[in-house]
């Protein structure tokens, strides 16, 4: 099932399902409709949400600065919208890195 990448103003928007407090980081696949992303960094003080981010822009590869948490602050469920890319680019560059795992 591809993750449903979706046009927004600055951009384009992310589902992503995050597990924290994981014993390694990275991407592991598609989840439920969603990227799904484990980090070692624990559910306390937004310290989760910017291991997420820095998880994203590597894999992506875009500046920190293109990635921003939507919503889903407190929650496995989440969203992030990638500036300055289409939806359709995420959309390919996901399905890409996804096939290569």
């Amino acid at each position: 099932m591809p993750i449903p990448i979706s046009p927004h103003a600055d951009g384009a928007t992310l589902p992503v399902r995050a597990q924290p407090g994981a014993k390694k980081t990275g991407v592991l696949g598609e989840q439920a409709g969603a990227l799904k992303v484990a980090v070692t960094a624990p559910p306390e003080d937004g310290r989760a949400n910017d291991a997420l981010i820095e998880v994203l822009k590597d894999w992506l590869g875009v500046k920190r600065s293109q990635v921003e948490l939507l919503s889903g602050r407190t929650n496995r469920n989440k969203v992030f919208l990638i500036r300055g890319e289409t939806a359709d680019e995420i959309g390919a560059r996901v399905a890409g890195l996804l096939a290569e795992m």
